[in-house]
């Protein structure tokens, strides 16, 4: 190791120790000078103390690292206990802190340096994000726990033990290829839930929206229309979260098709990309037009991990998956843009799915991108029935008219690319 890189590897753990040092400060900005064990000093020289012992060890061994990281901790430790004392504050945070900071150095100094600084960036993300995770674990319900640990149960100990093969004559039902799709869709849906859970619906419709699109684009829906009824006068500003939240919907297939099959991107970016801009626009537009804002209602989504949830989901998926086998080997592919319109009347994830995995073995890929953008449409057509049957007219026709412009605008860019692109 040549002297250059020496120096680089001592930056970089300075470096580490400076930034958690910033955040330690800054959390305890008010404290009086000398009343708290370590700041941004403290900080800085721990991490550059852990990239020395490093260095060194090359020399003296794996002893002196760990040498050093026990006196440092005792040392902390006494610093927290007169602390302590004084303020009646019994969390160690900062002593935990300071001694990642330290084994960063360290790793700094003899391992990799990209990793290092990335930990060093997570570690001050953790730090920061205290009153942000305090209050998610002050809103996290039982159930929602629950369901989690149950689910990660089912995923972590259950999925290997499943057969990983199909148990049909049709080769539709492999329990293994099922649990694993259900868990990620599941996932997905569950950042969207708490990022509505984390930032509440005070923050506006568009953002409640958003975020809502993710989990469920209908659920919101339905719930932005009976809102309208007691909000009138910010229907227009409620149909525009609700167009963002169809935005969102379409991105949200585009990238799951797309993970599953790259071969899916282009077919259907070509139609969904122009639809996801005129939703955006559309929705926009609604809001110039619209003359009252308003806040964003308490929005019924359902936890994306209840237990009843995904195996509602994983049924809705096998039965979809055996029913479009089925349908191909009796009645042909075509059997499938049936099977598509159906399906769009409840949900897209679970026809999204089951059509990708038919990509290159049973249809081709134009015939899965029609399929999916059949189920879209139709189950973007059903939820501007609800508004119209559960929202005020203002509201129902602000979500027809952008529906409509992302459909045609859908359309115009699907079939331009089917004529001018190769196949």
């Amino acid at each position: 190791m040549d002297h250059i890189e020496v120096f680089q590897r001592l930056g970089v753990a300075l470096a580490i120790g400076l930034l958690v040092g910033v955040e330690r400060g800054w959390q305890e900005r008010e404290v009086r000078a000398g009343g708290r064990t370590a700041g941004i000093r403290t900080f800085g020289l721990t991490g550059f103390l852990g990239a020395i012992a490093g260095t060194l060890q090359s020399m003296t061994g794996p002893l002196l690292p760990a040498v050093i990281a026990v006196l440092l901790g005792l040392i902390y430790i006494a610093g927290k206990w007169q602390e302590t004392k004084e303020d009646e504050d019994y969390s160690i945070t900062s002593v935990v802190a300071a001694l990642v900071v330290f084994g960063l150095g360290v790793l700094a100094a003899v391992g990799d340096i990209v990793t290092a600084a990335a930990g060093g960036v997570a570690t001050t993300a953790i730090l920061a994000a205290r009153h942000s995770l305090h209050g998610f674990l002050r809103g996290l319900t039982w159930v929602e726990l629950r369901s989690a640990l149950l689910l990660l149960a089912m995923t972590v100990i259950a999925l290997p033990l499943l057969p990983d093969e199909a148990l049909d004559p049709w080769g539709a039902l492999n329990p293994y290829s099922l649990w694993l799709l259900t868990i990620t869709i599941a996932a997905l849906s569950f950042a969207g839930y708490m990022a509505i859970r984390l930032m509440g619906t005070g923050r506006g419709v568009l953002l409640a929206g958003a975020a809502g699109g993710l989990v469920s684009s209908t659920a919101l829906t339905l719930s932005f229309a009976r809102y309208s009824a007691e909000a009138p006068e910010g229907a227009r500003h409620l149909a525009a979260g609700a167009g963002i939240a169809g935005a969102l919907s379409y991105a949200r297939v585009l990238v799951i098709a797309s993970a599953l099959s790259f071969t899916m991107l282009a077919p259907l970016a070509s139609a969904l990309v122009p639809a996801i801009i005129g939703f955006m626009a559309a929705g926009l537009f609604s809001v110039w037009r619209s003359k009252t804002a308003t806040e964003a209602p308490e929005i019924d989504l359902k936890n994306p991990f209840e237990l009843k949830t995904v195996i509602s989901f994983a049924a809705l998926l096998g039965l979809i998956s055996l029913v479009s086998k089925m349908a191909i080997d009796y009645v042909g592919p075509s059997a499938l843009f049936v099977v598509a319109a159906i399906s769009g009347l409840v949900d897209v994830d679970a026809i999204t799915l089951s059509t990708v995995r038919l990509v290159g073995s049973t249809i081709d890929v134009t015939t899965a991108a029609d399929v999916i953008l059949i189920a879209v449409a139709v189950n973007t057509v059903t939820k501007v029935v609800l508004a119209f049957t559960a929202g005020r007219r203002e509201y129902a026709m602000a979500l027809g008219e952008a529906s409509a412009v992302a459909v045609v605008l859908g359309a115009v860019g699907y079939f331009a690319a089917r004529s001018f692109l190769p196949a």
